[in-house]
């Protein structure tokens, strides 16, 4: 193909992509009761399920909107990210299906397999942001005080957005495993050097998880305690990426 047809090509997956994330919009609003009240405003009360889950001791969380029109924007941002999380599928399948072929192969099965595991560490990650890192900052935030004359009220915006970012960033995160199989596949990352650098990823997950948690030692931990696993993980994914990176040099020079 030439530079022309794979910008035409990248031009209707990225459009094809979008219509799915358009589709996961529609129902985000469609289902906007449920995901307003149960979901995102959920661990606000202390009967949300996973304060019971993790014996956390939990208060009712106070909003309040501060702005004419926040109310207004905080609903249409929300719903939009929603919809893009449920719609991610397949965006990120036309994403890789642009680029698969580039990594040596244009199979659909194999095209179709990257993008699940893709999107499966994605929404593992943002179960573990909704479930795990939200509760425990809504809640340490809601009950930290630094004096009983100051009581704790929150604008919508700013919840919404926290919550947004703890979600997104955990889903986000997650992808370390799949960024370390397609390095490894291309050789550009290799499992010695991942190990070799063993020690500074420790410090970088503790860094993270201070940077996206409350400052509190156990949230902290909670975050940084999956990077590390997900980064040995990862380790053992590059074996495999490498062997394939391999497989396809000794393909190469074959046929040559």
């Amino acid at each position: 193909m030439s530079f022309l047809e794979h910008l035409e090509e990248l031009r209707w997956r990225v459009i094809k992509g979008l219509i799915g994330v358009v589709a996961g919009i529609v129902g985000a609003f469609v289902l906007s009761d449920f995901f307003i009240n149960d979901v995102i405003l959920g661990p606000t009360r202390p009967d949300f399920l996973m304060y019971s889950f993790l014996r956390i001791d939990a208060v009712e969380l106070s909003l309040i909107s501060r702005k004419l029109p926040g109310q207004f924007f905080t609903y249409w941002g929300t719903l939009i990210i929603i919809g893009f999380i449920i719609g991610s599928p397949i965006f990120f399948y036309q994403i890789w299906a642009f680029i698969e072929p580039a990594l040596g192969s244009g199979k659909k099965l194999k095209t179709i397999l990257n993008s699940l595991f893709i999107n499966f560490f994605f929404v593992l990650g943002v179960a573990f942001g909704y479930f795990i890192l939200v509760p425990f900052a809504v809640q340490f935030f809601t009950q930290f005080v630094i004096s009983d004359v100051i009581s704790n009220e929150f604008d919508i915006n700013e919840y919404f957005i926290s919550v947004a970012l703890w979600t997104l960033a955990c889903g986000i995160l997650f992808q370390i495993p799949v960024v370390s199989f397609f390095l490894s596949k291309i050789g550009i990352v290799t499992p010695d050097g991942m190990r070799k650098f063993r020690r500074h990823a420790i410090v970088a997950s503790l860094f993270l998880g201070a940077f996206l948690t409350p400052p509190d030692p156990v949230s902290q931990i909670m975050v940084a305690v999956p990077v590390i696993f997900l980064y040995q993980f990862a380790i053992v994914i590059s074996r495999y990426g490498m062997y394939l990176h391999k497989k396809s040099l000794a393909s190469a020079l074959g046929n040559d």
